[in-house]
């Protein structure tokens, strides 16, 4: 799947480092940015460790998606070369398997739970964010033991670290110890008396490995997450919107905690839509967790947006007659490459899939999931049943899909009709085409 740009211009992006540069500027200065190395150990061989930590191991992997950015495409499982694509440039993820010249195969248990709490390699270079490990800060000792336990019985692959390009001064790590001094102040999490064991479960997960808020959270120019009323707003990764999953939730039909949990499973819920985007492979690895850890995580999620005021209408929209006088463009569009399945009565409307009026892509403030997932189309997350989409990047100009999407937010939504969708298409459609 290609990496695309999380968000904003070019100056947007100067501005962010320049940002960052100043106040990791501080903690160079406190004296703070130089971190001893810890000394390297024999690799632990397969057998140390018990067949139900691994196994234990594997299943927090799969919550915190380890393998997606620890993957390059076409690539050995966790040997890292994954390009991650940020404002601040361009980061290269690293191998995590055993491989003791290339990976972590001589870290030791120490080394590695330091990088996952602290952002600090076994050789004391601090580490970028994209490793959320303001995070991972949450995560208890014994599932840090047992994802280690995991990683260290993968096979070892040899593949030495990509080097990064990032704008100046970025790619001077001690700068990183001024970030760190300012937004990593996450304490290991605690249960809350007042909820109930899945509550506290979901949390613990969804807080910690699952990183939930990483992308469902907007971002100050530091790179760091809105906290507070801030958090679970929405925001944006991959050049995907991350929806508000709190009270501002934009969905047209509230989330409950079944069907967030279908979702999370299948990649798939009736009235919501088809995970797609960066939230494919989240699904992919949720569909091999436990199931009681899913459904915890969903419990949790739903929980935030609890108190959201029930919808205006007390039925999904569908304005077809009113967006075809408006818009007959997009209608011919629509009647001829979506309607066979988007249609009411359509055969895939009878297998349970999501129907327009309550995808929440349609009701977002922004086009971008509703042409990217026109552009791109959307594949399965979980094998050949789940949902798919082909992709009209090849078939439909960008005036084209101006038009279709334009019909499509008139028709099955009640909000403010998008602008400049042409523009917005031919520069989806640029980031697509970058190497």
């Amino acid at each position: 799947m290609k990496r695309t740009r999380w968000a904003g211009r070019a100056v947007g992006r100067w501005a962010a480092g320049g940002a960052l540069a100043c106040l990791a500027g501080v903690g160079a200065f406190l004296g703070i940015a130089d971190r001893s190395g810890l000394p390297t150990v024999p690799t632990p061989k397969a057998t140390e460790f018990p067949t139900e930590l691994v196994s234990r191991g594997a299943a927090l992997a799969a919550v915190g998606d380890c393998i997606v950015c620890h993957t390059a495409d076409r690539g050995v499982a966790y040997a890292g070369g994954r390009a991650l694509a940020t404002p601040f440039g361009t980061l290269f993820s690293t191998n995590i398997t055993p491989d003791p010249e290339t990976g972590i195969g001589g870290w030791s248990k120490e080394a590695f739970k330091r990088a996952m709490r602290d952002g600090v390699s076994r050789d004391g270079r601090h580490l970028y964010p994209a490793l959320p490990y303001d995070h991972y800060r949450r995560v208890h000792d014994g599932d840090l033991d047992a994802i280690y336990a995991f990683l260290m019985t993968r096979p070892a692959a040899s593949a030495p670290a990509k080097a990064n390009d990032l704008i100046f001064p970025l790619g001077f790590r001690p700068l990183l110890a001024g970030w760190k001094l300012l937004f990593l102040h996450q304490e290991e999490f605690t249960p809350r008396p007042d909820r109930d064991a899945e509550w506290n479960r979901g949390a613990y997960l969804a807080e910690g490995l699952g990183h939930c808020s990483g992308c469902h959270s907007p971002r100050n120019l530091a790179g760091a997450e809105e906290t507070g009323d801030g958090a679970y707003s929405g925001g944006v990764a991959e050049g995907w919107v991350a929806p508000a999953l709190n009270g501002a939730s934009p969905t047209a039909v509230p989330w409950t905690a079944d069907s967030l949990y279908t979702y999370l499973r299948t990649g798939v819920d009736g009235r919501h839509g088809a995970a797609a985007g960066p939230m494919g492979p989240v699904v992919h690895g949720l569909s091999r967790a436990p199931e009681a850890d899913v459904r915890a995580i969903a419990t949790y999620i739903a929980s935030l947006s609890a108190d959201r005021a029930a919808p205006k209408t007390p039925s999904p929209p569908d304005h077809a007659a009113e967006a075809a006088k408006a818009n007959p463009a997009g209608a011919t569009l629509f009647a001829g490459a979506c309607a066979g399945c988007h249609e009411g009565g359509a055969p895939m409307m009878t297998q349970g899939r999501p129907g327009l009026p309550t995808v929440t892509a349609l009701q977002l403030d922004r086009p971008d999931n509703t042409i990217r997932a026109i552009l791109q189309g959307v594949h399965p997350p979980t094998g050949p049943a789940g949902p798919t989409m082909p992709a009209f990047a090849a078939s439909l100009t960008d005036a084209q899909i101006a038009d279709l999407a334009a019909y499509l937010r008139s028709r099955f939504s009640d909000r403010p009709a998008w602008t400049s969708l042409a523009t917005a298409a031919a520069m989806v459609r640029k980031e697509d085409t970058q190497p």
